[in-house]
């Protein structure tokens, strides 16, 4: 893993760089290329303060356990992006050995401590993920809400694939977008708020059914089911997708 050190970021088209934003850093990880600083305000924000379901994952939590499949006790599960550990939390609760990732020091600390049952590392999801966790594939691996983050999903879903085992289950969830959610943001004048170019480490990938299946497809997976959650039909606030590495 390399880090470059940026010391300032600047308004974009400012003639005299003389308002820095914020500090920041460029980190490698493999293929993936990260910033982290929307990591030491972003990532130790108190987003992740406390244990439990908080926001999205509330929702997600009965779709990620429907897509499941058919699990025998004690599957090992890999949790990419596992925030402060509450679905790893839920998961670990009905008998499964559970291993999460996660970028943010402040959430794997809060894992550790809420799921003791649970392995929690701070580490960048990739192709040599399983290297460096010293583990073998999984038979389930998910991630909630993560892959719209990134600057290259192809990598992470690479990853993502490399860390499942052969027939095992894989599931991905992210903001749904689709013609008639659009069109509702477009007509409230929604845009700003919805995807806040000024909230830093923000959602910088807008997925629609389409492109997400496209991004799972093309890593290798196969046998793709949807499923929206959240809010109403064509409205949904994220979308879930389960799939099978064949």
């Amino acid at each position: 893993m390399s880090v470059i050190q940026i010391d300032s970021i600047y308004a974009p088209n400012d003639p005299v760089p003389t308002v820095p934003l914020r500090q920041t850093a460029l980190v490698m990880c493999g293929n993936l290329l990260y910033m982290v600083e929307a990591s030491a305000n972003f990532l130790e924000s108190s987003s992740y303060s406390k244990p439990g379901l908080r926001g999205a994952h509330v929702y997600l939590l009965p779709n990620i356990l429907r897509l499941c499949g058919d699990l025998s006790p004690h599957s090992r599960i890999l949790d990419i992006g596992c925030g402060n550990g509450s679905v790893a939390l839920e998961l670990a609760s009905r008998g499964y050995s559970v291993v999460g990732i996660d970028l943010a020091d402040a959430g794997i600390r809060i894992a550790r401590q809420s799921c003791p049952a649970g392995r929690f590392e701070v580490l960048a999801a990739d192709k040599n993920v399983l290297k460096s966790l010293g583990e073998e594939p999984f038979d389930l691996v998910y991630s909630a809400e993560v892959v719209e983050h990134l600057y290259d999903p192809r990598s992470f879903m690479a990853g993502c694939y490399a860390a499942t085992k052969p027939q095992g289950r894989f599931i991905c969830t992210t903001p749904y977008h689709g013609y008639w959610k659009n069109l509702v943001i477009s007509l409230a004048g929604g845009w700003d708020k919805h995807a806040n170019p000024l909230f830093d480490g923000g959602h910088i990938k807008l997925f629609s059914r389409k492109t997400l299946s496209v991004l799972m497809v093309e890593a290798g997976f196969e046998k793709l089911q949807f499923r929206g959650a959240g809010r109403y039909p064509y409205l949904w606030k994220s979308m879930v997708i389960g799939c099978t590495k064949p």
